[in-house]
């Protein structure tokens, strides 16, 4: 089958980055920002981190199809390969940070740093954030310090830009992020992790949890008591999530057939694509990409 190629565009730092800090930093007023960047209200994915604090204005953002009211108090945490856009008021005011994972490897040695925060894990729920009045000020007080450092660029830059994220993380997450039913064990965690890791990675090869359950030296029923535990969800409906997930990303590229879509996504044949979309969205992928296609051009 011949493949077609994917229209969603792809921004990396170097396509972005105006002469900024070593090249894996970007941070600066969102005024400036969509200057140059109108393009962003169509749907578009990010190769790195990004931030969008609102300090005032309004208007509307899609993160992986779930929709959000913007308005002013709030933050936004966008990880790699998700798929977003936003449709902003002409005088909505704020800040915008991108950046690299890889800045923080020499300064850290836990490669799941990142993710012990919830609004890091790629779940838009979790990634939007309403900040009280005097964390809101904090939160401005520490990026327009990384939109100074990042002008900067002396031999110390780079180290307080990884300084300044991790103070705003851990912040965040001691005021807002800890919201949870329960305290998440260590190793859980590490499991937890390590399964939405491996999802990614092989979600379009390995189906069920019990796959998962081998890589992760558990039993397929430890796992999924922990996902439902820990989660609400179980552990195959985590890897349903993804599938679905990715099928809506294809969808919303109208150069690209639906029967090309199931076969990228591993399923013996497209009716039992649809079938399984369906069951999960309510919609059929036809419908669905009218629809996405539709509200984007509102």
């Amino acid at each position: 089958m011949k493949h077609t190629k994917i229209p969603i565009p792809v921004y990396d730092l170097d396509m972005i980055n105006r002469k900024q800090l070593h090249g894996d930093v970007v941070a600066e007023a969102l005024p400036d920002f969509l200057k140059v960047y109108k393009e962003l209200k169509a749907p578009h994915r990010f190769s790195f981190y990004y931030i969008l604090l609102i300090t005032r204005g309004g208007g509307a953002k899609t993160i992986d199809f779930e929709q959000f009211d913007i308005h002013p108090g709030q933050i936004y945490f966008t990880i790699p390969g998700q798929v977003h856009s936003w449709n902003l008021d002409s005088k909505t005011e704020g800040f915008v940070v991108s950046f690299s994972e890889k800045i923080f490897r020499s300064f850290i040695s836990n490669p799941f740093y990142l993710e012990q925060f919830p609004f890091l894990r790629g779940i838009p729920k979790s990634s939007v954030i309403d900040l009280q009045k005097e964390h809101l000020k904090d939160a401005v007080l520490i990026i327009r310090s990384i939109v100074n450092e990042v002008k900067k660029k002396d031999t110390f830059s780079l180290d307080q830009v990884c300084l300044l994220l991790m103070s705003l993380f851990i912040n965040i997450s001691r005021h807002h992020a800890l919201a949870v039913k329960k305290l998440i064990p260590e190793q859980t965690q590490n499991t937890l992790f390590n399964f939405r890791r491996l999802i990614n990675e092989y979600y379009l090869y390995k189906r069920l949890p019990k796959d998962y359950s081998a890589l992760l030296y558990v039993t397929p029923n430890h796992l999924n008591a922990l996902c439902r535990d820990y989660l609400g969800k179980s552990a195959g409906q985590l890897i349903r999530d993804r599938i679905i997930l990715e099928a809506k990303r294809l969808l919303v590229n109208a150069d690209i057939n639906i029967s090309e879509i199931a076969y990228r996504l591993n399923f013996k044949d497209n009716s039992y694509f649809t079938k399984f979309f369906k069951k999960s969205v309510g919609l059929t992928p036809e419908e669905f990409r009218k629809y996405s296609i539709e509200n984007s051009r509102r």
